[in-house]
C-alpha cells in the first residue's frame, strides 16, 4: 500500500505509514494505460510468435489429414480443398492458443500474462482476488466489444477511476500494480 501523505510504499498489513505514521487505506494501485499497453505488446508478440508456429503445426497435421481425405472424395478440388482446409485449421488452431493463453494466465497463481508480469501488473476480480478461469474467460472474450469501436473499449481505461476497460467492467475486474 502506498501512503497518500508521503507516497512510500508500505507492507498491504500495516495500517500506518511506516515513514510518517498517517493512516494507510488498503488501496490498490491501478495500472495505468500505458503500462498495460506496453504489456499487451509483449503478449501479442509472443501470442503471435508461439501460437502462430504451434497453430501453423497442428493446423498442417489435421488440416493435412482432413484436407486429403476430402481431397479423395473431389479429385479436381482437391488443391482448393485442401488448402482451405489447412487454412482453417490454423486460424481456429490459433485462436484457441490465444484464448488459453490469457485466461490460464491471468487466473493462475500469477495472476498475469507474461507481458503482465513483466511490467509487474495483475489481474484480479474487485476485491484484489484471484479470478477463476471462466471469469478470466469472459474477460477475454469481452475484449472483443472493447475492440468494436474504434478501440474505444480500450481508451476508457485512460478515463475511468479504476482504470478498468469495458471488458474489465464487464467481467468485474481490476488490473493492479504488483507490489510483490
Amino acid at each position: 500500500m502506498y501512503c497518500q501523505n508521503c507516497d512510500t510504499s508500505n507492507p498491504d498489513d500495516v495500517t500506518h505509514c511506516s515513514n510518517c505514521g498517517a493512516y494507510v487505506e488498503n488501496t490498490p494501485e491501478y495500472a495505468g494505460f500505458w503500462k498495460r499497453f506496453f504489456a499487451a505488446i509483449v503478449d501479442n508478440i509472443i501470442v503471435i510468435v508461439v501460437g502462430g508456429i504451434a497453430a501453423v503445426f497442428l493446423g498442417a497435421v489435421f488440416g493435412g489429414i482432413t484436407g486429403s481425405v476430402v481431397g479423395i472424395f473431389a479429385s479436381e478440388g482437391f488443391i482448393p480443398t485442401f488448402f482451405s482446409t489447412l487454412l482453417f485449421f490454423i486460424i481456429a488452431f490459433y485462436l484457441l492458443i490465444r484464448w488459453l493463453y490469457f485466461a490460464i494466465m491471468e487466473s493462475s497463481s500469477y495472476q498475469a500474462t507474461f507481458g503482465k508480469q513483466l511490467l509487474s501488473i495483475k489481474v484480479t476480480d474487485m476485491e484484489l482476488n484471484r479470478i477463476s478461469f471462466w471469469r478470466a474467460t469472459l474477460r477475454y472474450f469481452a475484449k472483443i466489444l472493447s475492440e468494436l469501436i474504434f478501440f474505444i473499449g480500450y481508451l476508457m481505461i485512460g478515463f475511468t477511476e479504476k482504470k478498468q476497460g469495458l471488458h474489465d467492467i464487464i467481467a468485474n475486474c481490476l488490473v493492479v500494480n504488483d507490489r510483490k
